[in-house]
């Protein structure tokens, strides 16, 4: 009997494959795989039979909304694209499976909805992805950071991850490719866009209304968290005749017998801040949580007795953090953090000239960067008014619309 006829008539299971070379039968026994070999016959049959232990689905840590799903992703990427083609029933759904690593040779598959995708886009996620000239692959910051040699220059994410499957099938049929990495419960969707960072998934299951305001929300909370202690180390420093009188007295009996001045007082507070969340984040969540509340509430009381800030600078430094909470994917909050450093050291020589002028430039750097040939602030520059309805505002749904 030849393995063609054993395959098709004696084995009758699921996951079946025909190899013919040594490199594609060890690959799949590597991956969990049984290899039947007839005598006589130079081909071989791989029967896909993994017997590795998977985490149950559970609900999502990362984006965690009130009203919506609750499942999340998984580290099995079979688990995964079943949540997404669960909720995407359409026949013109692909998926395609790449290998990636030369040591891990790590399984990925791209997932998008034909008709509607770019296929030039496609074909670019393809070969990039077969192209991959890296050893290992496990997770998909490897992924990011070697395709993305179009943007070196940038901090700011040009894929978005997300661990929730109705994110991501709302990406694929808006014409996204989703790129699922086997071992990681975070899926990549590309091309991505600034707005997206910004958008959560719950901004659809509630009233249009609920869902545009919170967006704006949260764009005022990015600037609190960019500008905040910019704004107030360039008004205390350089330009007190713009702070109201009671106030600035104020801030001046405040600041009375503190040694520092604001930008090293901003920094100091700021940097402490920054070790707190770390701290909270590596130890265990019980003892993180209470580190973090505790550790914050201890450390400005008594930085303030000791007379090494002021008390507005740690309301200042509280606003900032709390506004950054308020960032809904991980991923855009980094280089948010990052950049409010930088603002901090030209407020503090340049005042709110140089702040202003930094901030054209940011959106000059934003508005020239392309993820996959789409520019990166689209819709809004280039403004396109027919994609305005989820863009900043979430207009409501039209009937007869193909969707979100």
């Amino acid at each position: 009997m030849t393995p063609t006829q054993l395959k098709d008539k004696v084995v009758n299971v699921g996951g079946i494959t025909l190899v013919s070379n040594h490199e594609d039968a060890s690959n799949g026994m590597l991956s969990g795989g049984a290899l039947i070999l007839i005598d006589g016959y130079k081909d071989g049959l791989l029967v896909s039979i993994p017997g590795l232990e998977e985490r149950a689905i559970s609900e999502s840590d990362t984006h965690p909304i009130i009203r919506g799903p609750k499942d999340a992703f998984t580290e099995a990427i079979r688990t995964n694209t079943s949540l997404v083609r669960h909720r995407v029933k359409d026949t013109r759904v692909r998926v395609q499976t790449i290998q990636a690593g030369n040591k891990t040779k790590t399984e990925l598959a791209l997932m998008y909805m034909d008709e509607i995708a770019d296929q030039q886009i496609v074909s670019k996620l393809k070969d990039k992805l077969s192209n991959l000239q890296v050893d290992r692959v496990l997770e998909g910051e490897y992924i990011e950071e070697v395709m993305n040699q179009d943007n070196k220059l940038t901090i700011f994410p040009m894929l978005y991850n997300t661990d929730r499957p109705d994110t991501i099938a709302a990406g694929v049929m808006e014409g996204r490719i989703a790129i699922f990495i086997d071992g990681t419960p975070f899926v990549l969707l590309a091309p991505s866009l600034f707005v997206d960072f910004l958008q959560s998934a719950e901004d659809n299951y509630q009233s249009y209304l609920y869902g545009s305001v919170t967006r704006l929300l949260r764009y005022f909370c990015m600037l609190i968290c960019l500008l905040a202690p910019a704004l107030y180390i360039a008004l205390t420093t350089y330009h007190q005749d713009l702070i109201p009188t009671v106030l600035l007295l104020s801030l001046m009996a405040q600041r009375e017998g503190v040694p520092f001045p604001a930008f090293l007082e901003a920094l100091i507070m700021e940097v402490v801040f920054e070790i707190l969340r770390e701290a909270g984040l590596r130890m265990p969540r019980t003892i993180g949580q209470a580190l973090s509340i505790v550790g914050s509430i201890v450390i400005g009381q008594a930085a303030v007795e000791a007379g090494i800030v002021s008390t507005v600078m740690v309301v200042v430094v509280a606003i900032t953090a709390i506004a950054s909470f308020a960032i809904p994917s991980y991923s855009m909050s980094i280089p948010i953090r990052m950049l409010r450093f930088g603002f901090m050291m030209i407020a503090s020589t340049l005042g709110v000239y140089g702040l202003t002028v930094a901030f054209i430039m940011l959106v000059v750097h934003l508005s020239g960067l392309h993820s996959f040939g789409v520019p990166y602030l689209s819709p809004v520059a280039p403004y396109k008014p027919r994609k305005q309805s989820d863009a900043i505002l979430r207009f409501p749904y039209q009937p007869g619309a193909k969707g979100p």
